[in-house]
């Protein structure tokens, strides 16, 4: 697989940030009449009231935003979302190694770009981020949140704090799901896996035509979660690059709504 100098200029970084925020507005708030006609008809099948509360954690990529990431909540139609609480918090500028360091915001570090499945790893920086997030997940599960019903997702850079987050978390999640990601961790993490942490399912789909994190490195992650003992589903999608597509979301909904009808109908 080829390698682009040009993403190591700063500049270059940051527009593939910037168009990922701008395809979210074009392609969801195109739609949003479509998906306000459409969700006031779904509502009356069930009563979002009776429905266990959830939570998303959304976790941006490296120079995106959150508010930038909002519009992906509105695809999710299903009435089983109605009673769901979203959160898109927003990385703190930090300095990033793969773009000279530039200060741009980012969870922790990343030492190269593109990223492979043998690229060096910053798990310094990176603990420090899972720390951030858990203290999200415990407030929310103080606040009555059955852990069962939280949901970390998250694209590119967040993607790989998704995972680290909910394999590294004490108890077990709803689930996990990683767009674009990779492992931000050497294996020998994985002793420090709780148990229960590894009952959280894993949801991974990558582009097969990326070239910011290479589809080897997502990859990578089925032998690892395997020996981690932890369950993965993997999905491909030919002809994506560095991007998050309307099927892949589409799936993400059908795959969380199916896992919060299991845990309703076990309860």
């Amino acid at each position: 697989m080829r390698t682009s100098s040009r993403l190591k200029k700063p500049i270059v970084l940051l527009t593939i940030a910037l168009l990922s925020s701008v395809f979210f507005f074009v392609i969801f708030f195109q739609n949003k009449s479509d998906l306000l006609s459409t969700s006031g008809i779904s509502s009356s099948s069930r009563n979002p009231e009776s429905m266990a509360r959830t939570f998303i954690l959304w976790l941006h990529g490296l120079g995106d935003s959150g508010p930038a990431n909002e519009p992906i909540k509105t695809l999710f139609r299903s009435p089983e979302f109605r009673n769901t609480k979203w959160l898109f918090p927003s990385a703190p500028p930090n300095p990033v190694s793969c773009n000279y360091g530039a200060v741009m915001p980012s969870w922790f570090d990343i030492p190269e770009l593109p990223l492979t499945a043998g690229s060096p790893k910053d798990e310094s920086s990176l603990l420090k981020a899972v720390t951030n997030v858990h203290a999200i997940i415990d407030k929310e599960i103080a606040g009555g949140i059955n852990p069962e019903n939280v949901y970390i997702c998250g694209f590119s850079q967040g993607g790989a704090l998704t995972l680290a987050s909910v394999l590294l978390y004490p108890k077990a999640l709803g689930g996990g799901s990683v767009f674009s990601g990779w492992i931000p961790f050497n294996s020998s993490i994985i002793n420090q896996f709780t148990e229960d942490a590894k009952k959280t399912p894993i949801l991974w789909s990558h582009g097969i035509d990326d070239k910011t994190v290479l589809f080897e490195a997502g990859q990578a992650a089925l032998p690892f979660l395997q020996q981690a003992g932890v369950t993965c589903e993997f999905k491909a999608y030919p002809d994506l690059g560095h991007s998050i597509s309307n099927k892949e979301l589409q799936y993400l909904e059908s795959w969380i709504k199916q896992r919060m009808q299991s845990s309703s109908s076990s309860s």
